[in-house]
């Protein structure tokens, strides 16, 4: 105990840890934010130790550790932002870890178990400027490190710090992942299945690790970690004046477990809504990137290039529902139109299809200056009651397709089962409802593009699972937006049947011809059939639909490479990565482009920051093959056939094509058609294959594939 009173002083860097809106979470959810405490707390101290750091204290949500250099202290800060970034990419944004993190180096007093001093004052006042996701470090640290860190750092300027009696200057590490690092290094991260040029030949949704998902319908979009301060800059010009975005209701009922029914509402709203002929809507990612944020209207108006905002709120209590609803103009946030309803559950489809024909009404109405005539509304009942088709009149049904939906924009393993029983009861409650019978469809199909080669057998159950619930969907609504979409991944996933896929998306498109979901798929197919201008058409309007989804950039990117179109094609990367820092293949794919340029370590530099291992090993032995650093290329090639055999054959037959080695890669070729790779959608683009299509074996295969010239003509 005597040591303990002894008083020590050294010199020692110091971190200090904050989680950001923590206070905030507490008084909304104190159980949530529990959980969310203890998960951080775990994570950091799995990783203090790797860096000789050592935990002098925990002040609430902060952690307080000391280093014994400076290097050390931003080398974890680093891992540790790293680490939280991966986990945030597949939680909702109200489970999301985000920490500031301070550091500075400086004399400190070690006294009774704790640690007092200039150094741990400065660190603790600086992490506040850190931000969300970042590291702030004093000057001293940044001299230190400079020269030993693999990191940029920008300064923040000189800061008047609370109880610090000089001015300091302030500098900011710039994290590998995030937009500005690659401003300067050309370097950004990426993704999972499908070929390099994944995006390039559209590889189906599927193609990318949760890309698939991501595309499922324009209501479904990875919950992608999208912050709206990260937002691409709208184009200049005026919005259409009949366009909108429906922002996310907030959920106002006791019961935190009802946000399903909050965001659902809001959900089918826009749904609804881009059915409409002539409205502009913002799709859903794209909306629901502002939920939780303190956004103005103008901002959001700007960054969606919409006219016109849906806010609203909604409190369920048994079964009573009361929704709260706003129309108004984005650019001055002048109020149109509000309304409160106060229902039964069992009158909430009235309460929607009230809320729909009224926006339409007033956007309308906007245009040519007054209520709209008899006439007028009896035409927007008709347009809004087709935009309905496929729903259903059973509250139960309904709550169940709702919190479907919500498991299903979450994107991972857990969350597609719990929507896929969510979407099973829905059915079996009201076996007519075909928009529940698509949910069940995507689900399987889902499953199906996430098998592993030894995982066929289910493979084929949710196979044929998911076409008996596509054919039930359709035949109760011939012309369903989903179920068409499931159809068409089955058709272009697993029965390579291109024109039937043709057509079932131009049926889709005539009923929903906003709908990012369908517009990618469009231009998955084009890319398939080898028509790259029709292709990035596609996806400029995918992305121009939904311009906060990294996904749909990352498609159009692949493409403009692949067109050799490579400036704009790594504008286009570095604003997906901007949006989706976290996402699998974003930064392969800006190495992608740069092999296809012929820069090669520039190509494996970017590779390396990339989260997905097959994709990082693909580019890696692509380029060091063509800097003849073989031994490099074999290693990297060894490693993805050793980890990622049954998921990526086709990346594999890739790299064995690139390399020359033609009978290697026909194997690998065969194997991904065994497995259904939908990377096999870019054949007929794909560069990588160059070496072997002047092999007889190359038109054989194609003709297997159903893309040989005269099977697509």
């Amino acid at each position: 105990m005597e040591s303990e009173s002894v008083e020590q002083r050294k010199l020692a860097a110091i971190m200090f840890t904050d989680m950001v809106g923590y206070s905030a979470l507490a008084q909304r959810d104190d159980k949530l934010a529990l959980e969310l405490l203890e998960e951080h707390r775990r994570l950091l101290r799995e990783i203090f130790p790797r860096f000789h750091g050592t935990e002098i204290k925990t002040i609430g949500d902060a952690f307080l550790v000391e280093f014994g250099s400076a290097l050390e202290a931003a080398q974890c800060a680093i891992e540790i932002q790293r680490t939280l970034a991966k986990r945030n990419h597949d939680v909702t944004s109200d489970r999301r870890i985000e920490l500031k993190i301070g550091i500075h180096i400086g004399d400190v007093v070690h006294r009774e178990g704790d640690v007092y001093g200039d150094g741990v004052n400065i660190a603790s006042r600086i992490e506040a400027l850190a931000g969300a996701g970042g590291i702030c470090v004093s000057m001293d640290v940044e001299r230190q490190i400079r020269n030993a860190l693999e990191a940029r750092f920008e300064k923040f300027g000189t800061a008047d710090l609370k109880n610090i009696s000089l001015p300091m200057d302030l500098f900011r590490i710039v994290l590998p992942w995030e937009t500005g690092a690659k401003a300067e290094s050309g370097v950004p991260r990426t993704s999972k299945k499908s070929p390099i040029l994944i995006p390039a030949a559209a590889l189906l949704i599927v193609v990318l690790l949760g890309g698939w998902w991501w595309m499922q319908r324009s209501s479904k979009n990875q919950q992608q970690p999208v912050t709206a301060q990260a937002l691409p800059v709208a184009p200049a010009s005026a919005a259409d004046p009949k366009s909108v975005a429906v922002l996310p209701f907030v959920n106002l009922s006791d019961d935190k477990g009802s946000e399903y029914f909050s965001d659902g509402v809001s959900e089918e709203l826009l749904t609804i809504l881009q059915k409409i002929p002539g409205m502009h809507v913002a799709a859903r990612t794209s909306a629901f990137s502002f939920k939780g944020k303190n956004a103005t209207a103008q901002e959001i108006g700007q960054k969606l290039g919409v006219a016109h905002l849906v806010e609203g709120s909604v409190r369920k209590s048994g079964d009573t529902v009361r929704i709260a609803a706003r129309l108004s103009r984005a650019e001055t946030g002048q109020e149109l139109w509000s309304e409160n309803f106060t229902r039964n559950l069992k009158d909430v489809f009235a309460v929607q299809t009230e809320l729909a024909q009224t926006i339409v009404a007033q956007l309308r109405g906007q245009l040519t200056g007054g209520a709209a005539a008899p006439a007028e509304k009896k035409k927007i009942q008709a347009e809004v009651k087709a935009a309905e088709k496929g729903g259903t009149k059973n509250v139960e049904a309904h709550q169940s397709y709702l919190q479907g939906r919500f498991y299903e924009n979450r994107s991972s393993d857990k969350a597609i089962g719990q929507a896929l029983a969510a979407y099973q009861r829905a059915v079996e409650l009201d076996p007519a409802f075909a928009l529940a019978w698509a949910g069940v469809a995507q689900a399987h199909t889902w499953y199906c593009n996430f098998s592993t080669e030894g995982g066929l057998k289910s493979f084929d159950a949710h196979l044929a699972a998911a076409r008996d619930a596509v054919e039930r969907a359709l035949a109760l609504e011939p012309d369903l937006p989903d179920a068409l979409f499931a159809r068409a991944m089955i058709q272009m996933n697993f029965d390579y049947d291109w024109k039937g896929a043709s057509e079932t998306l131009r049926k889709a498109l005539a009923v929903a011809p906003q709908d990012p979901a369908l517009l990618a798929q469009a231009g998955n197919l084009a890319g398939a059939r080898g028509e790259t201008a029709p292709a990035l058409d596609f996806y400029r309007r995918a992305v121009a639909a939904d311009p906060v989804n990294a996904t749909y950039r990352s498609y159009l990117a692949g493409n403009l490479a692949l067109a050799k179109q490579y400036e704009e094609a790594r504008a286009e990367y570095a604003r997906a990565i901007e949006l989706n820092p976290a996402a699998p293949w974003l930064h392969a794919g800006l190495g992608n482009t740069f092999l296809l340029e012929g820069k090669f370590e520039e190509a494996a530099t970017a590779a390396q920051q990339d989260m997905a291992e097959w994709a990082k090993l693909t580019i890696l032995a692509a380029a060091r093959w063509s800097q003849k650093r073989i031994p490099e290329s074999d290693a990297a090639l060894t490693e993805l056939i050793k980890n990622s055999a049954e998921t990526a054959a086709y990346q594999i037959g890739d790299v064995y094509a690139y390399r020359g080695e033609k009978d290697r890669a026909f194997e690998w070729l065969e194997r991904a058609r065994q497995q259904r790779d939908a990377g096999l959608a870019g054949l007929r683009q794909d560069p990588y294959l160059t070496n072997i299509k002047n092999d007889p074996r190359w038109d054989a295969f194609l003709h297997k594939m159903g893309l040989a010239d005269d099977q697509l003509k």
